[in-house]
C-alpha cells in the first residue's frame, strides 16, 4: 500500500487475514468497515460458497450482478460478517475494488443480525 492510499469504508482490500484461532494467517481479500488510525475493522470474504441455503449473516457477491466489475474479485465470493477482525494498515497489499452503498446496507443488516443487535 502507498504512503497516500487509505483504505475507506466499503472498499475491498487484498491482506493477511487472522485465522480465528490465531496460529496463523493467511492472504485473503477483505471488506473494510471503519478506520481506527492505523487499525481497520474488516469482514472476510471468501471464495468457498456452501451449498444449500446461506445463513443470514451471509452475504452473496454474484459474478453475475451488475456491481460485480467493480467489486475487484475473481469469482463468486461470500462476505462473512461473523469474520469479524481488526487488522492494522501494514498488513494490507493492494485494493482490490468497492461494494456499492446499497450491497454495503445489506452488509450492515447481515453485521446486525451477526452481532445480535436487532
Amino acid at each position: 500500500m502507498t504512503a497516500t492510499q487509505k483504505p475507506k469504508r466499503g472498499e475491498i482490500w487484498l491482506l493477511r487475514f487472522p485465522f480465528t484461532n490465531l496460529t496463523s494467517s493467511k492472504v485473503w481479500p477483505a471488506l473494510i468497515l471503519s478506520e481506527h488510525g492505523n487499525d481497520f475493522i474488516v469482514l472476510g470474504i471468501f471464495s468457498r460458497i456452501p451449498s444449500g441455503i446461506l445463513k443470514e449473516t451471509w452475504v452473496l457477491i454474484d459474478s453475475q450482478a451488475s456491481y460485480f466489475k467493480q467489486a475487484g474479485l475473481k469469482k463468486t465470493s461470500l462476505v462473512n460478517t461473523e469474520k469479524i477482525a481488526v487488522i492494522h494498515r501494514s498488513v494490507f497489499q493492494r485494493q482490490l475494488g468497492s461494494l456499492s452503498t446499497d450491497v454495503m446496507s445489506t452488509i450492515d443488516i447481515a453485521l446486525k443480525k451477526s452481532l445480535k443487535l436487532n
